[in-house]
Formats: C-alpha cells, sequence, structure tokens
C-alpha cells in the first residue's frame, strides 16, 4: 500500500509509520516546485497508485468531480500530535486495505 501525505500532514509522521505501509510518499519529496498543488498531488497520486492522507476537504471534492483513483484518506481528527495519528492510521490499516479492493467507495473519513 503506497501513501501520499499531503503537505498538511506533518513529514515526520513517515518514520513513525514506514515499517506498516510499503511506500510513504510526502508531498514535500515530489518532483514539483513547492509548494505542490492539490491537483499535482492529486495526479501524483493518480499516475503512482498511491492513496492520498490529508486533512483537506478539497481532495474529497476532487473525487467527486473525478471519482477515483486516487483514493483518499480524509483526517477528521482535528489537530493531533503526528504520534497520534501515527497510531490511529496504523489502527484502521484493515480499513485501507478494504478502501483499496473496493470499487464503490473512494473516501475513508477517518474521526
Amino acid at each position: 500500500m503506497n501513501l501520499l501525505l499531503d503537505a498538511n500532514i506533518s513529514w515526520r509522521l513517515k518514520k513513525l509509520i514506514e515499517n506498516h505501509f510499503a511506500k510513504i510518499i510526502h508531498a514535500d519529496d515530489l518532483p514539483f516546485k513547492q509548494p505542490v498543488t492539490d491537483l499535482q498531488i492529486w495526479n501524483y497520486a493518480k499516475e503512482n497508485d498511491c492513496i492520498i492522507v490529508t486533512n483537506d476537504e478539497d481532495y474529497f471534492n476532487l473525487s467527486v468531480l473525478y471519482s477515483f483513483p486516487p483514493k483518499i484518506i480524509l483526517l477528521k481528527t482535528g489537530n493531533q500530535k503526528t504520534l497520534q495519528v501515527s497510531l490511529l492510521l496504523i489502527k484502521h490499516y484493515s480499513d485501507f486495505e478494504a478502501l483499496i479492493k473496493s470499487d464503490e467507495y473512494g473516501v475513508l473519513e477517518i474521526y
């Protein structure tokens, strides 16, 4: 499972979850002029088979407009410490697998 962390997610998260996911990329690592746009992130995720992890509802709007892929994990947890976000992602790993397999759903909201 490949995750693409949006710019609004701490890059420090990569180190905390790297043993649980096949590949983790942060928006800051993308080969584009920084700051990257939501559409650049969207297209990169689509072309590279990544799930976007974000707390930005703009990606939900993009999924309504363009459908999926890419699929989106939308964190609706408010401000959390990076460690708490890492534990939440690890806890919901099986939900992410279900999202990947689904032909009906493109967004998973986590509260």
